[in-house]
């Protein structure tokens, strides 16, 4: 099944059964003590992730995070690298699955580095993604490493619940037929109207403001969607000079459907919490005179964040409904302190 977001709940449901293999997918690692909690040795638990971990107390929980061997997960190696690696161990004919974690690394910014590098340096060898006119391709399929990426985004994020993340995974061991290229049009131009909307409303001076941070309240705009696509609009934001303050946190928040596909209905009103580090800030972060992403959202949702999770320049949680003014306020109350 595909989770967007750990809350308790979630976990209680995952660990209801025993003497089973679970294993984590980019996705996990911060909430390691609390799969220790609920999973009591009942089931062997894998960890692959690379968001910041926390302390599994179970013996029979494995975060194999890179993070724990001294990699950054924000740029060494992503969460399909971190698969991939694990699936190699397993049985050296996985190396064909390499070009899998060369597109799913394509979600860190910037050029591939570190663990990531070795990776696509393996697939170009190994041919599984060959070059073409300057693109990274992957060869089985026959296109672009970036539009696949592209693609699955949109079918993981826009269409999950319809169905998009199934479709996904079977796109990238067959390739994408015209009912899935179909959808992906579809979902994206579903998206782009909602965001000429969201763009309309910024324009007009809909971006609220405080003395450190930015934000935007989407509601109920993306009803229907997974809630990542909040985090992919404060991406984009981030990009846009003009329309956002570069010295100030970019907060965007959405509502939470309350149902996760294949597992049933969740208990309470939730809202996704998307946290983005304009560039013109991280290097206050990288100096030290301002919190990273991770550690002011951990801050500002003590006592009620759920599923808090994220790196250096990009976090996110979930909240119940009426905490939304309260994190706000301490966020800016927490950078504030931070750097006197």
């Amino acid at each position: 099944m595909c989770v967007e977001k750990l809350i308790p709940q979630v976990i209680t449901k995952i660990h209801s059964v025993e003497e089973k293999l679970i294993v984590y997918c980019d996705i996990g690692s911060s909430h390691s003590h609390l799969i220790s909690r609920e999973n009591k040795s009942r089931n062997l638990v894998i960890i692959l992730d690379h968001h910041d971990p926390s302390t599994s107390t179970d013996k029979m929980v494995v975060d194999l995070n890179l993070e724990l061997f001294g990699f950054k997960g924000e740029r060494d190696f992503s969460g399909a690298t971190c698969c991939y690696l694990f699936a190699k161990e397993i049985d050296e004919r996985n190396r064909d699955l390499s070009y899998l974690a060369v597109i799913g690394s394509q979600e860190i910014p910037g050029d591939l580095v570190s663990l990531n590098r070795e990776v696509l340096n393996e697939a170009l060898k190994s041919r599984s993604i060959i070059e073409e006119k300057g693109k990274l391709v992957v060869s089985r399929l026959g296109v672009p490493v970036k539009s696949m990426f592209s693609k699955l985004q949109i079918l993981g994020a826009v269409g999950y619940y319809v169905g998009g993340p199934e479709k996904g995974i079977h796109a990238c061991i067959h390739g994408f037929n015209r009912e899935v290229e179909s959808l992906v049009k579809e979902l994206e131009e579903k998206r782009k109207k909602i965001n000429r909307r969201i763009l309309s409303i910024l324009y007009r001076g809909g971006l609220k403001k405080l003395k450190f941070i930015q934000w935007i309240d989407v509601g109920d705009m993306y009803k229907g969607m997974g809630t990542k696509v909040v985090g992919t609009l404060c991406s984009f934001l981030t990009y846009r000079r003009g329309l956002i303050d570069e010295d100030k946190y970019l907060v965007g928040l959405m509502n939470m459907e309350p149902r996760i596909p294949k597992l049933g209905e969740i208990e309470g009103e939730y809202v996704k919490v998307s946290i983005r580090v304009p560039r013109g800030l991280r290097k206050h972060i990288d100096n030290g005179v301002r919190p990273t992403a991770i550690e002011l959202l951990r801050m500002a949702t003590r006592d009620f964040g759920i599923a808090v999770d994220g790196h250096e320049y990009a976090a996110s949680c979930i909240i119940d409904a009426n905490r939304k003014d309260e994190m706000l306020r301490r966020m800016d109350e927490y950078i504030g302190k931070y750097s006197k």
